[in-house]
Order: C-alpha cells, then sequence, then structure tokens
C-alpha cells in the first residue's frame, strides 16, 4: 500500500502544475469523467456531500455546478497546498456557489467528521492513494447517513485488447510528458505503478462490498481504463 507521507509529499509537489497535467495527460477525458460522475450523483439529488481526496477541487466544482446552489459539498484532502489551489479556484466563484461549497484538511483513513452526515459520497482518482483501502471504504461508509450512496471513480483494468498500447503509454509517454509540465517525472511514475497494480472492477467491488456496502454496481469507462462504482449505505 502507498505510503502516505510520500504521497502527501508527491502531490505537494505538483499541486501548482496538477489540473493541466490532468488535461493534457487524459486528452481532456477527465472532464468527461467527471460529468458521467456528476449525473450518477445528481440522481439521487443528496443535499450533502462529501467529495474525499479532493486535490485541487474539480470533482467539488463539478458537484457544485451539477448539483445547484441547494447541496452542501465538503471538499477534503490531506494535502495542504491542493487545497490552497482549490481555495484559489473558489475565489472566483459567484458568492451563492462559494457558500455552499467548503475545502477541509482531513485524514481518509480517520475522517473528522461525524456520523452519517452525509447523502453521498464521492472519491475520484483517489482511493488507490490510500494506505488502507479497507479502513477508507469504512470510514465512508460511517459518515454516510442510511440510505445514502458512495461513488468511486478509480482507474482500472482496461480491455484486454487495449491493454498493450493503454500500457505502453503508461509506462513510457505519460512520465514523459508529465515530467515536462510538473518538472516531477518521479510522481507520475508512481501514478503508472498504481494504476497497474490496482484491482479490476469486480475485485473493486468485492472490497466495497467487504467494507459493509451490499449492493455495488461497476460500469466501465474509456474502454475500461476508468471505471464508476457506486454502492448504497
Amino acid at each position: 500500500m502507498p505510503d502516505p507521507i510520500a504521497v502527501n509529499s508527491m502531490f505537494g509537489r505538483i499541486a501548482r502544475r496538477y489540473d493541466l497535467a490532468n488535461h493534457l495527460l487524459s486528452v481532456g477525458l477527465d472532464i468527461w469523467w467527471r460529468r458521467r460522475l456528476v449525473s450518477a450523483v445528481r440522481r439521487h439529488a443528496p443535499g450533502a456531500v462529501l467529495d474525499l481526496a479532493t486535490g485541487s477541487g474539480d470533482v467539488a466544482f463539478a458537484l457544485s455546478r451539477g448539483l445547484g446552489v441547494g447541496t452542501t459539498i465538503v471538499g477534503m484532502d490531506f494535502c495542504q497546498p491542493m487545497l490552497d489551489q482549490a481555495d484559489r479556484k473558489k475565489a472566483a466563484l459567484p458568492a451563492p456557489r462559494q457558500s455552499t461549497l467548503t475545502f477541509r484538511l482531513g485524514d481518509g483513513l480517520a475522517l473528522p467528521l461525524a456520523d452519517a452526515s452525509f447523502d453521498a459520497v464521492t472519491i475520484s482518482f483517489g482511493l488507490r492513494n490510500m494506505a488502507d483501502r479497507a479502513r477508507s471504504l469504512a470510514e465512508m461508509r460511517r459518515v454516510l447517513r442510511p440510505g445514502g450512496h458512495l461513488f468511486v471513480l478509480e482507474f482500472s483494468q482496461p480491455h484486454a485488447w487495449l491493454r498493450p498500447l493503454y500500457f505502453f503509454y503508461l509506462r513510457k509517454i505519460l512520465p514523459r510528458i508529465a515530467g515536462v509540465v510538473t518538472g516531477d517525472r518521479a510522481a507520475y511514475v508512481y501514478l503508472n505503478e498504481t494504476i497497474e497494480q490496482f484491482p479490476d472492477r469486480a475485485a473493486l467491488a468485492a472490497e466495497i462490498r467487504a467494507a459493509g456496502f451490499p449492493e455495488v454496481t461497476a460500469r466501465a469507462l474509456s474502454g475500461g481504463t476508468v471505471a464508476l462504482h457506486e454502492a448504497a449505505r
């Protein structure tokens, strides 16, 4: 499992160029993935949403736009430089949206939040960085209200026909581009390694069920390179 101190330091180093790197390395698909997530969350009309591992806040902002000003959204991350970027972007929002969107420092393994305090929890491309996935999933379940929903948007294992090209891109091309954009090639070598080692859709669904979510659905996106898991508490 990842070392939380090393992960925190890594994200702190790349925080200022993180958004640009995401857009370039995903060829803009990160925007579409977020839209799919927001669409799934919107179907349940939550009143309060926790976006865990929010990073620079792109998912939290997408939720704020997609769910409307009546929804309270808390973006939480354990890396302060990432949250600093999110707060800078928040300052440019209209006042009504600022009032319903908050960013807070917090550890995904021990959330500083009350039991049963959210209708939905989202985590996008952050679960694989948790030092203990089972503990993190248990924490997400703890802060969900009965009947609430968990949404996990994460890299997955691609369909067989895509694997050779995809892993060539991850191993050879992505770190070089990221090194130029962020000045930290090592951070994206880590990204490649965590993606290759991460469970496929079925295995991750089993982990979510083991954390106490009885029903889990998984949808493959972009040739299976990404998956959106949804589970009800």
